[in-house]
């Protein structure tokens, strides 16, 4: 499925799995991916996903696509449909797709269970009350009132929970663990909370419902699930997710264990749920498939080969030391996977017209290579005339030391035609290039050396007589810092990159014309290029998936 070296692949959840499978202590390794439907995913799911479904599939395993819909005013259908969709784009397929709405009967019946043990209570104490008595870091919490109400009463109140006669807010249902331990996450946890809200797969038939800690583990349970990765900010509620599964009665050779590793930080952006809510609710960016975004769904609409995304999970690594990636690593794992794979075309972004005084005879096609390197991907034709484009940096009137393109008297090759040498400049009323005049020499084509002085520059070139217009979007990084500091009282405009979106309207070879996503090509010289999905018929919008090489760092960004 994927094409990571093996050694990329390598990590310390890797090496806990292999040894459990030595140990004996599992038979069959199963995980699970447990995205909750609040939103889309972004480059941190894909390294989880990675994660999740390539480690079960490397140890013949299974992995369990569950939805953590515990909160119905969060879940909705378009995220769910989204997951899945991206989770299939990425190259994986789950073994089973679930719920944890699936087991609200089981998770309510383990909630009577810890009770009927003594190990929950009915609190009815108000939020700020919860909050205040919950203590501190370095203050211990406080028993609540309600703390050694007996257990037929607490039943009775769970019931009524159940019923629906308390209102949102009104009671919760607790652990019974340590108001004093330094963990606070042992403090008496609230496992079950009240909230009259329709669900979207249980309508409704509930007005309480678990919270994410309470239903992590015991679903992980019920489902069988051998190893559950979660990220850092995880690892002070293991203690809680292991007491849960011992105090539930779930049998300790057959109980999940958690295992923490670090989340996936990356430069020049966030992978936050929140803040690309923020980005996109301000209008900041344009929805959240905007391809400047790290949502899967932007970084497939732009163009992005999901085996990139794979290779770039495998080499940011697991570790569990939190650090930051460079974004230049997802940029080259996009080149190195559309390098073999993407075909050439011509494409001039900021036309200049060129034309040839000295040729007269009819326009011809010339055949072209598809791939320089890849013979297995064909040939292609190409109309050359007297009329063609040029990109307008490949020409200066007076050109700096080394410029080793057009200028008055200079001589270069048209890619895979002539040789042409710049006989005049045409300037329009404000002293603005609009044309250059160039003769070709007929000797050359097809790559033949003209006599004389070795040509040194090539520039890509369109035919004016078939060429198509287009519009096409040249994306950046979104954030000029490394590492954006913003949040709801701080203005992320502040780090907004000026240039991450540039849009160009260009003149593009005639064999684009039925181009359609997610088809990419090599624009020779100019960088990686798809087509977007939002283009129409006789519309033609590409967007740049990446550059041909890395020039953040040598235009001087952080």
């Amino acid at each position: 499925m994927s094409n990571t070296p093996p050694q990329a692949c390598e990590n310390f959840l890797r090496r806990i799995v292999a040894e459990d499978l030595a140990a004996g202590r599992v038979s069959e390794v199963v995980t699970r991916f447990p995205p909750e439907p609040n939103g889309y995913l972004h480059l941190g799911h894909a390294q989880a996903i990675w994660l999740d479904f390539g480690t079960a599939a490397e140890y013949g395993g299974r992995c369990i696509l569950r939805y953590d819909d515990t909160n119905p005013n969060n879940a909705k259908d378009e995220y769910i449909e989204a997951i899945l969709e991206d989770t299939r784009w990425l190259g994986y397929e789950p073994s089973n797709i679930t719920y944890a709405s699936d087991y609200f009967e089981q998770l309510h019946d383990f909630a009577v269970h810890l009770i009927e043990r003594g190990l929950a209570y009915v609190d009815e104490q108000s939020g700020e009350a919860l909050r205040a008595g919950r203590g501190t870091l370095t203050e211990p919490g406080q028993n609540s009132p309600y703390r050694d109400r007996d257990i037929a009463a607490n039943l009775a109140e769970f019931a009524r929970m159940k019923a629906g006669e308390f209102a949102d807010g009104g009671a919760v249902l607790r652990a019974k663990i340590d108001m004093r331990s330094g963990n606070l996450n042992l403090r008496d946890p609230v496992l079950y909370r009240v909230l009259h809200a329709p669900h979207p797969r249980t309508g409704e038939a509930w007005c309480i419902y678990p919270l994410y800690d309470f239903a992590h583990g015991l679903c992980d349970a019920l489902e069988g699930v051998t190893h559950s990765f979660c990220t850092l900010e995880f690892e002070d509620h293991r203690p809680l997710y292991d007491w849960l599964l011992a105090e539930c009665g779930i049998d300790e050779p057959t109980r999940p264990r958690q295992y923490e590793f670090a989340r996936l930080n990356v430069s020049h952006t966030v992978t936050s749920k929140r803040r690309l809510a923020h980005l996109v609710e301000s209008g900041l960016v344009d929805g959240w498939d905007d391809p400047r975004l790290p949502t899967l769904r932007a970084l497939r609409r732009r163009g992005c080969p999901p085996a990139a995304l794979r290779e770039f999970a495998a080499l940011a690594g697991i570790t569990k030391k939190t650090g930051l990636i460079d974004l230049a690593l997802l940029e080259n794992c996009q080149r190195q996977q559309l390098e073999a794979a993407a075909p050439r075309a011509m494409a001039v972004l900021r036309p200049l017209k060129l034309t040839l005084t000295n040729y007269a005879d009819a326009a011809i096609e010339l055949e072209v290579p598809n791939h320089p390197q890849e013979p297995g991907l064909g040939t292609r034709r190409l109309r050359f005339g007297p009329d063609l484009y040029i990109e307008r940096e490949d020409f200066a009137e007076d050109p700096p030391p080394g410029f080793r393109r057009l200028h008055p008297g200079g001589r270069v090759r048209l890619r895979y035609a002539y040789v042409v040498r710049c006989t005049e400049v045409v300037h329009d009323d404000n002293g603005e290039v609009i044309e250059v005049r160039c003769e070709y020499d007929p000797d050359t084509g097809q790559g033949q050396q003209p006599e004389g002085p070795k040509v040194r520059g090539i520039i890509h070139w369109v035919c004016a007589d078939d060429a198509l217009d287009a519009e096409v979007r040249l994306y950046d990084r979104l954030f000029t810092e490394a590492e954006p500091d913003f949040h709801e009282t701080k203005d992320p405009q502040t780090h907004i990159n000026p240039d991450s979106l540039t849009t160009c309207q260009a003149k593009i070879e005639a064999g684009l014309s039925d181009a359609r996503a997610p088809d990419c090509w090599q624009f020779e010289r100019l960088g990686y290029f798809s087509a977007d999905p939002a283009g129409q018929p006789g519309q033609l919008i590409f967007n740049r998936v990446v550059a041909l090489r890395d020039t953040w760092g040598k235009r001087g960004n952080k």
